[in-house]
């Protein structure tokens, strides 16, 4: 039982660990990166984690909110999380420094299965923040790119001030074992990559369903009209993956604010398949 657990065990979900921000990064004007290493020494060596799953920031006197852990597996010099602006936390949190402390309660909820994953082909499709989740896996496999097929990944966003990891992309555009296509939704000037709407671009990007899976991550209409060309596409319900790391709220099943129909996002979550979503009440 989770209430048996010592109170001093840095990894019970409900005592958050303390962390140090160690770098900030502006990623679009309302969104901001922190790499945070734990405090204590031991336990930032000893934390472990999968692609998609999350943490619990908190500011204390302010409150806390869940964000996928952004970094990959591969790389532990740091817990990387990017915050929107969007609430009283994220706010607080967009105040802080270099130096500043939070706490960390991490890692929560299940993951993308990237070891079922090995072997197939994976297409990537990312809308504005949603990159983030999509990153902590897409960094994974890249690191370990030998246990997959073709890679592809389609980032857009509103403009380009509006797409987060810019001076990731160079990288990403440069890999020949990485087919990445970015797009905005209208022109703007010196942009030399696609025009359109991710899911008119995604259709015109033809991906074959044969041995694919692909993974999306962006806003609900972004999401929908992209399960919609998906679907055109000819990928089946359990070969589309998604996130719903947003609705979480305490993430250790208590509070009841992730419930879907008999789905606790914390618990069974934040990652679905679409077959898994279509089950669910019509409530995202």
């Amino acid at each position: 039982m989770l209430l048996e657990l010592d109170m001093a065990d840095a990894r019970n979900p409900y005592v958050p660990a303390m962390g140090t921000i160690i770098e900030i990064i502006r990623e679009t004007p309302n969104i901001k990166t922190l790499r945070i290493v734990l405090d204590d020494e031991r336990a930032m060596k000893d934390f472990t984690f999968h692609p998609g799953q999350v943490g619990q920031l908190s500011v204390f006197g302010t409150g806390e909110s869940t964000f996928v852990i952004n970094s990959s597996p591969t790389r532990m010099d740091y817990l990387q999380f990017s915050i929107m602006r969007t609430g009283e936390v994220t706010e607080k949190l967009h105040t802080l420094s270099v130096g500043d402390q939070v706490g960390v309660r991490a890692p929560l909820g299940n993951w993308f299965p990237y070891e079922d994953l090995k072997g197939r082909d994976i297409v990537f499709v990312g809308g504005g923040i949603g990159m983030a989740p999509l990153r902590t896996l897409l960094v994974y496999m890249l690191d370990n790119r030998a246990d997959y097929g073709n890679i592809s990944l389609l980032y857009g966003a509103r403009s380009p001030q509006d797409m987060a990891f810019s001076y990731e992309l160079p990288d990403w555009l440069g890999r020949e074992d990485l087919d990445t296509v970015l797009t905005i939704d209208n022109p703007a000037e010196g942009w030399e990559h696609k025009v359109g709407l991710i899911p008119n671009v995604l259709l015109e990007m033809n991906p074959s369903p044969e041995n694919c899976v692909a993974v999306t991550c962006g806003p609900p209409i972004m999401i929908k009209f992209t399960l919609q060309a998906l679907a055109k596409l000819g990928f089946g319900d359990d070969q589309i993956l998604t996130t719903l790391e947003k609705r979480m709220k305490c993430g250790v099943g208590l509070c009841g604010r992730c419930n879907i129909g008999g789905k606790y996002v914390c618990q069974d979550g934040p990652v679905f398949s679409y077959a898994e979503l279509k089950e669910l009440p019509n409530e995202l």
